[in-house]
């Protein structure tokens, strides 16, 4: 069935499984628990793949590890990558009273990655997971060696303000616990935007709308909402962002056309941080790691590898 650009295809006929293969099942998982400043003792899934250098993938709002799909077996074969569910997210803990703000988030990435044993290492971030990852790396530019940052909000816009202003009433709240609950899956549906729809299945829909069915999924991603993405916040990072150049290098991957986050941020953002990158790809999406995984992995490999004719001979770091 031929769909024009970001045309779904009828709910009732997604199929199970992803018309695509994919090897995030076959990817290992692990349960790692980070001893957190600000979200207490939290068990996180992980999934690994691969040998070589670190490299750690950081996925957006209302997703999980199982974003990146697609990528980690490409990736895999040149990193050791580490695809986590953030706090919230996909099948870590949810830490309902935690602190959800942007520099919350970057704080972790570093305990994380301590978790692990891969601090400074590289990091791609989708979306929110880039935004919250720029936070990490102008907090503790050591922990990170290189960032890509695909589709990241990061500048203030109207939209936030107006969903600060709803999500801070207590009938703001209700309206975004019904309309999610309602039906998980078809809000699932409805908010994650491909270039081509006929990416999306079952499978994708019970991974992203199983943690928004249960009370406490739902109540981390109404603080995502609320306070990862919240207009003040916006404000002081763009602040902080043209303050001087960008401390570790930093690689921007927009699409041409996004429902999510304009293409006009990454030029915004691009200008801000001083001594970055950035890609613009034509056809895809938000996710460009699933909609042109192979045009995603040939983009960001060239700048993530940058470094490695300058270590010495056997020089990684390891996890």
């Amino acid at each position: 069935m031929a769909l024009r650009p970001f045309e779904r295809l009828p709910y009732e006929e997604l199929p199970a499984l992803p018309r695509i293969p994919h090897g995030y099942h076959r990817a290992e998982a692990r349960r790692v628990l980070v001893s957190s400043r600000i979200f207490g003792d939290v068990g996180v899934h992980v999934r690994v793949v691969g040998q070589g250098p670190p490299l750690l993938l950081v996925h957006g709002l209302m997703t999980s590890s199982y974003s990146f799909r697609y990528v980690l077996e490409p990736l895999g074969r040149h990193f050791r990558v580490f695809a986590p569910d953030l706090p919230g997210s996909g099948r870590s803990d949810k830490p309902t009273r935690a602190d959800f703000s942007p520099r919350s988030f970057g704080t972790f990435l570093a305990e994380l990655q301590q978790a692990l044993g891969i601090r400074g290492s590289a990091i791609m971030g989708n979306s929110l997971g880039g935004y919250v990852a720029m936070h990490l790396a102008l907090q503790d530019p050591a922990a990170v060696s290189r960032l890509v940052v695909n589709h990241a909000p990061g500048t203030p816009d109207r939209r936030y303000v107006a969903l600060r202003a709803l999500l801070s009433t207590a009938a703001g709240r209700a309206l975004l616990r019904y309309l999610v609950q309602r039906d998980p899956r078809r809000w699932v549906y409805r908010n994650v935007h491909y270039h081509d729809e006929r990416l999306k299945s079952r499978e994708e829909l019970d991974e992203y709308g199983a943690p928004l069915a249960t009370d406490a999924g739902l109540a981390c991603f109404t603080k995502s909402l609320h306070e990862t993405l919240a207009p003040a916040g916006f404000h002081a990072f763009v602040d902080e962002l043209g303050r001087e150049p960008f401390p570790v290098p930093l690689l921007f991957v927009y699409a041409r056309k996004d429902p999510v986050v304009p293409p006009r941020v990454g030029e915004a953002l691009h200008r801000l941080a001083r001594g970055s990158e950035l890609r613009y790809l034509d056809g895809t999406s938000h996710f460009s790691h699933v909609d042109s995984p192979d045009r995603m992995v040939e983009t960001v490999l060239p700048f993530l590898r940058a470094d490695e004719a300058r270590e010495p001979a056997g020089a990684s770091l390891g996890g």
